[in-house]
């Protein structure tokens, strides 16, 4: 099983629009944010009627026999609420744990750097591995994974070193639920079916809105399968065999493909985005932009282009952020030419009949 290869396409999923492109909290593109894969708590569905999803369902076909063993693994991000707070009073001293008397700011300056309020992210994932698929399908699972809440103080120095500002980075609790199981189409192949449940607590559910959910969510929610000693089907394009029994794979909130190396049938990603078999993550690329539906030479182009302002909020926006402008900003020539184009596959071209 070829797991890098697959993680690096995962996490292209995992971050597909966590920050667009100007890459600044006040841009409107970045007030809504978290836009694929989020599986709110099962209480905020219900308030909204559906509109929010609060289960994902993956169904897919195995080729198998008594020996082979099945592997899930889902992973989400769980969202930080990052608040800024001014010190009522300076300190020379910095104790840990210590709770100082400060005040909530829209934004604050601090060693000529800005801060500002912001959803961060954590990645989390729950595995269940070596599962016999065969006892999956007379007895399913049912696997629970919870998340505590936290909460953590980062001090902000000027460059004296007195502390004037503070970081608060709070996070809920989330609980969930991964149930497994499998059905018989034939002496070979097995149907699936993997379910995410979002089971968090959530109280006054009709009175919240999406950002106070958000926190208590899935978000970008997916899941890689693994298969030993069996083979996964493709659901895009089935041997004509299993074409009936492909088109009755019920998939909610997500889209199972192959992934790997081309041919290999041992992994598949089922994700929020409409992917193909076998996608990949184009060698060109210096790195992530978390912007797929765009062309990274020109997402570079307009980041070369912001003002010294537009950088500096930027840079205080996310680590990732900032990541994105320090790439971008000593990016060599070569690799900037890489991104104009790329010519593969070529071959001959056949001559025309007459």
């Amino acid at each position: 099983m070829n797991f890098e290869l697959v993680e690096k396409i995962a996490n292209a999923v995992l971050y597909e629009g966590y920050l667009l492109y100007p890459y600044r909290p006040s841009s409107v593109k970045n007030r809504q944010r978290f836009n694929f894969g989020v599986l709110t708590p099962q209480a905020y569905s219900e308030a909204q009627r559906g509109a929010e999803n609060w289960s994902m369902q993956t169904q897919c076909l195995v080729l198998g026999n008594q020996h082979t063993t099945f592997d899930v693994k889902a992973r989400f991000l769980h969202l930080v609420m990052r608040e800024v707070g001014e010190l009522i009073g300076p300190l020379t001293e910095w104790r840990e744990g210590a709770a100082p008397e400060f005040r909530f700011a829209g934004s604050l300056e601090v060693g000529g750097q800005l801060f500002r309020p912001w959803q961060e992210a954590v990645e989390r994932e729950a595995n269940a591995q070596g599962l016999k698929l065969d006892e999956l399908i007379t007895q399913p699972r049912r696997l629970t994974f919870t998340f505590p809440a936290k909460q953590e103080i980062e001090p902000l120095r000027e460059a004296s070193g007195q502390v004037v500002g503070v970081i608060v980075r709070q996070q809920q609790s989330i609980a969930g639920v991964i149930e497994i199981a499998a059905e018989q189409f034939g002496e070979h192949l097995r149907r699936v079916t993997v379910r995410i449940l979002n089971l968090t607590p959530f109280e006054n559910a009709a009175r919240k809105n999406r950002e106070e959910a958000l926190l208590y969510s899935l978000a970008s929610a997916h899941t890689i399968l693994g298969a030993r000693d069996g083979e996964f089907v493709s659901l895009l394009d089935p041997p004509e065999e299993f074409k009936e029994a492909a088109a009755a794979c019920s998939n909610v909130g997500t889209w199972p493909v192959l992934v790997g190396a081309e041919g290999e049938r041992d992994l598949m990603l089922s994700s929020p985005i409409i992917l193909y078999d076998y996608p990949q993550i184009a060698p060109e690329s210096a790195g992530d932009l978390f912007d797929g539906t765009e062309i990274d030479e020109i997402l570079t182009l307009r980041i070369m282009t912001l003002t010294e302002e537009e950088k500096r909020e930027m840079r205080g926006t996310d680590g990732r952020a900032k990541q994105i402008l320090d790439r971008t900003e000593t990016l060599p020539a070569e690799q900037l030419m890489k991104l104009h184009g790329a010519l593969r596959g070529l071959r001959p071209l056949e001559e025309q009949e007459r």
